[in-house]
C-alpha cells in the first residue's frame, strides 16, 4: 500500500526543480538528494542545497557541509518560510576549490527577503563540501574571491 508520502515523493520527481535549471527535479537534485549521484561541480552542490532548504532536507544539508564549519545542529526551516527562487550570478573553479555567487529569495509572514551570498567549497576525496559563505559587501568587488582560508 503507497503512503500519502510516497505519492507525494513520486509526484516531486516530475515537477519542475527548485534550483532553476530547466529540468524535472528527478532529473535534477533528485538524485543528489537520494544519494544516486554526486554534484558534479560546487554550483550544481550549491542548488542541491537550495532545494534542499526547499524541501527541508536538513539531512543532506548537513551531509553536505564541510565537518570543519558545520553548525552542530540545522534549525527546521522557520515557520511559515516559503523559498520563491534562486539566481546564480557567478561561479569559479581553481582545482579542489570553488566559489559561487547566488541570490535566494524567500518569503515568511508575508515578507520578502533576500539571501545574497558568495558561498565557497571545496572538494575532498572527489565529494564537493559547502565551506561557508559571506555577504558580497565583505567579498572584493567584481566576485574575485581568493584562495581558500
Amino acid at each position: 500500500m503507497k503512503t500519502a508520502t510516497a505519492a507525494t515523493d513520486a509526484q516531486r520527481l516530475l515537477l519542475p526543480c527548485p534550483c532553476g535549471r530547466a529540468l524535472a527535479y528527478g532529473d535534477c537534485c533528485g538524485p543528489l538528494h537520494t544519494g544516486t549521484a554526486a554534484a558534479a561541480d560546487a554550483e550544481s552542490l550549491m542548488r542541491s542545497r537550495y532545494s534542499a532548504f526547499v524541501f527541508g532536507l536538513a539531512g543532506y544539508l548537513v551531509q553536505t557541509w564541510h565537518p570543519d564549519t558545520r553548525p552542530p545542529r540545522i534549525e527546521p526551516d522557520r515557520l511559515g518560510e516559503k523559498w520563491l527562487g534562486l539566481e546564480v550570478r557567478a561561479t569559479r573553479t581553481d582545482g579542489d576549490q570553488a566559489w559561487v555567487e547566488f541570490v535566494a529569495r524567500s518569503r515568511t509572514a508575508g515578507r520578502a527577503t533576500r539571501l545574497h551570498e558568495n558561498s565557497r567549497f571545496v572538494r575532498e576525496h572527489g565529494r564537493w563540501l559547502y565551506v561557508d559563505g559571506q555577504a558580497p559587501a565583505k567579498a572584493r568587488r567584481g566576485f574575485k574571491p581568493g584562495p581558500a582560508r
